[in-house]
């Protein structure tokens, strides 16, 4: 059976503030065919990523294998990495602390079960980088903005900025395919030398790259969200 491939995107205009989720599915070729995108009211970056997967794995038919492309590395992390540990801890972190988002992630646990799914990071907001990914990141901007649902056909796709989409997507990097980077990242961030927790609430795993955020380090991708406010 050929693999769907589709993309999902949060969106927190603040972080948090009016946010929202979106989804894109296309064909085994990458060709989009349908997507959707729904309101969040006030809520984090992190709660519209993880959002957006669940909504995603909800809408697809579970028997067909399906690859995610998603630019969040802690939603990509909390459903392949962090989450048997965090159920073998009684859903509490390695600093024994309450797992942030829990209720969400434990839905996306149950949505997982017994699927073929592979999880494809991708980065977000790239001259040339991925389409499926620009055009749920239009989807999820654009209802965060306007805090309504919508939804559509592949013929009738969000059009996303010129800046952060064209066509040829990039080479996309499965998760745990990459070998550990060391030293700074790029745009400002850095790889984290020790665990901590973003002003979004979430937290973040040593080696992960981070950014200033409000009142200290945090998710490069909630930077980013607070930069564009």
């Amino acid at each position: 059976m050929e693999r769907v491939i589709a993309a999902c995107d949060g969106a927190a205009k603040g972080n948090p503030g009016p946010a929202a989720w979106a989804f894109v599915v296309a064909d085994a070729e990458g060709r989009p065919q349908r997507w959707q995108a729904g309101p969040l009211g006030h809520s984090t970056n992190n709660v519209g990523e993880l959002t957006a997967l669940e909504q995603l794995l909800t809408a697809t038919d579970p028997a067909v294998p399906l690859e995610v492309r998603l630019d969040s590395t802690y939603t990509r992390d909390a459903a392949t990495k962090w989450l048997v540990a965090w159920k073998k801890n009684g859903w509490k972190t390695a600093a024994g602390k309450p797992v942030a988002n829990r209720e969400i992630i434990q839905r996306i646990d149950a949505l997982l079960t017994g699927r073929d799914v592979e999880f494809v990071y991708v980065p977000a907001h790239q001259v040339n980088g991925d389409p499926l990914n620009a055009i749920a990141d239009k989807a999820a901007s654009d209802a965060a903005v306007s805090q309504e649902a919508s939804s559509g056909t592949g013929a009738e796709l969000p059009v996303p900025d010129a800046s952060r989409s064209a066509e040829g997507a990039r080479p996309a990097r499965k998760a745990g395919a990459a070998k550990p980077r060391t030293g700074k990242g790029t745009s400002g961030t850095i790889q984290a030398k020790f665990p901590g927790r973003c002003h979004c609430s979430g937290s973040y795993a040593k080696g992960e790259l981070i950014a200033k955020v409000a009142g200290g380090w945090g998710h490069a991708a909630c930077a980013e969200v607070a930069g564009r406010s």
